[in-house]
């Protein structure tokens, strides 16, 4: 229920970010109107005594958003892909959130294993492990299957995990609506829209078996990617609480020195992760969104191995076209071409001067190329490149932004691996392949070829389709709506209701 019931909540956020420190930096990062920060400082400051401490050692809001439990450090997490909302400082801070929690008893795992699959561990598994990572959602436990002998991985969600969640995301909405009732200049960014994708991202990740489906696309996609693992989950035994996937062996990411002890080639490395995800992203338009070194590892024969995929991107086939054209007008350093692909996409509104765009897009690319290859940058010159839509009045595209973080992500584990790799060496041939496989004239018989099959199933209907928009345009528009008063009414008393709680709703923005 999102009603007043959650202002209890939402006055212990504001007080916790108050007595963190935090509520002064989340309030500049996003840009809030002075006025309005002054009003949310001088409101939350008598709760601050309510708040929790956190832990000091963190940055202020990594420790507020710590303190408040899982659903605001997983809010956290997802809101480090959205630099478009947070800025970029503070999507920074944000990625780097850990979300590692003591585990919860292995008894209690066992038993959601016999509840969700029917039969016991001992039953199902030869070997059943002590947890081995634990997180905000769920915990591991490394296992062998008792049917074939596999070595698996056993994710376990919480217990009352998806009430907690529930609750906290029932606030988070309430505090979105109050904020856009109480300052029309935040609607600029959406906080609606920013709470409903997560919402989104986190009922998918406390269904695992959604998760468990996308570990079946991504493997299904990359199955002939050479040098690259996706363990393929059990289905047999997974279910919503559970899910069993195949055991990840090799050495994490994030451990540089060890991968080189072992042999490993690291500059290799460095380019097929590059990649890989470009390839993921521009060839099947689906991509692993939390492409971090936590969640990649080096197989003992030098495949890189993904797991985690409670966060995956998704680009239609047209936008990926358009990504591809705009990455290879960047590598060619055509930047007229690169400025009519943004008006053509209708990106950019068609009364801005093409000339002028194509001039601020020349100084973005310019400056990059002419750095040596340790600072050319890819994620650098798409952080650019949104700074210059948007002063062109391209509106936010959610796809796009994500896309655009875990290039910084992505980018970042190469650099770890090689701090020389050359990202426009590296993506090029990538780049150009999609080129010549989705914009040359083969790729066109193939769309007159799909546009045809699909006007041949609505053929029959066509005629009756093309009457019924002609008369719907050839009618009287209907009478705009009376306005509710009753309803506008409603929504000024609840206004004033939560004013005083206001501070403690815009700290979770």
């Amino acid at each position: 229920m999102r009603g007043p019931h959650n202002i209890w909540r939402l006055i212990r956020t504001g007080a916790t970010f108050e007595r963190t420190g935090a509520m002064k930096l989340a309030l500049e990062a996003m840009e809030v109107p002075p006025r309005l920060r002054v009003v949310a400082r001088v409101l939350g400051w008598p709760f601050k005594w309510l708040g929790y401490a956190g832990d000091p050692a963190l940055p202020p809001v990594t420790r507020a958003l710590t303190a408040l439990g899982p659903a605001y450090i997983k809010f956290g997490q997802v809101l480090s892909t959205r630099p478009d909302v947070v800025g970029a400082e503070l999507a920074d801070q944000l990625r780097v959130l850990q979300d590692k929690l003591p585990p919860f008893p292995t008894t209690v795992a066992e038993a959601t294993v016999r509840e969700e699959l029917g039969q016991g561990v001992e039953a199902l598994f030869t070997e059943f492990s002590e947890p081995v990572a634990a997180a905000s959602i769920a915990q591991v436990h490394r296992a062998r299957v008792a049917a074939t002998g596999e070595e698996v991985a056993v994710k376990v969600l919480r217990p009352g995990i998806e009430r907690a969640f529930r609750r906290d995301i029932d606030a988070f909405h309430f505090a979105a609506r109050m904020i856009e009732a109480l300052s029309p200049a935040s609607r600029r960014l959406r906080p609606s829209d920013v709470i409903a994708h997560f919402e989104s991202v986190v009922m998918g990740e406390l269904d695992l078996r959604l998760e468990a489906a996308s570990a079946s696309e991504f493997a299904a996609n990359t199955e002939a990617d050479g040098g690259f693992q996706v363990p393929k989950p059990f289905w047999n035994l997974s279910s919503r609480r559970v899910m069993t996937l195949g055991w990840a062996e090799g050495i994490p990411m994030g451990e540089v020195a060890a991968i080189r002890e072992a042999g490993h080639d690291c500059v290799s490395l460095s380019e097929r992760v590059l990649q890989l995800f470009l390839s993921h992203a521009l060839r099947d338009g689906y991509f692993h969104a939390d492409m971090h070194q936590g969640n990649l590892k080096v197989a003992p024969n030098g495949d890189i191995i993904a797991y985690d995929f409670g966060i995956m991107g998704q680009i239609d086939e047209y936008t990926r076209r358009v990504y591809a054209e705009i990455l290879i007008g960047f590598i060619r350093r055509d930047y007229r071409r690169v400025a009519e692909v943004h008006f053509e996409a209708g990106y950019v509104p068609r009364d801005r001067d093409i000339d002028d765009f194509a001039r601020s897009l020349r100084a973005v690319g310019e400056p990059i190329f002419g750095m040596d290859a340790s600072h050319i940058s890819m994620a650098r010159l798409l952080a650019y490149l949104f700074e210059v839509t948007e002063r062109f009045g391209m509106q936010t595209r959610t796809e796009l932004i994500l896309l655009q973080r875990t290039m910084v992500v992505v980018e970042g584990v190469a650099r770890s691996l090689d701090p020389n790799v050359n990202m426009w060496q590296v993506a090029r041939p990538v780049v150009e392949r999609y080129i010549h496989a989705n914009l040359g004239p083969r790729a066109l018989i193939r769309d007159l070829v799909r546009t045809a099959r699909v006007l041949g199933r609505f053929g029959p209907r066509l005629p009756q389709m093309a009457e019924a928009l002609l008369i719907r345009q050839s009618e009287a528009p209907p009478p705009a709506p009376r306005q509710d008063r009753g309803h506008a009414v409603a929504l000024l008393l609840t206004g004033a209701i939560v004013g005083a709680a206001a501070g403690a709703a815009l700290a979770l923005f």
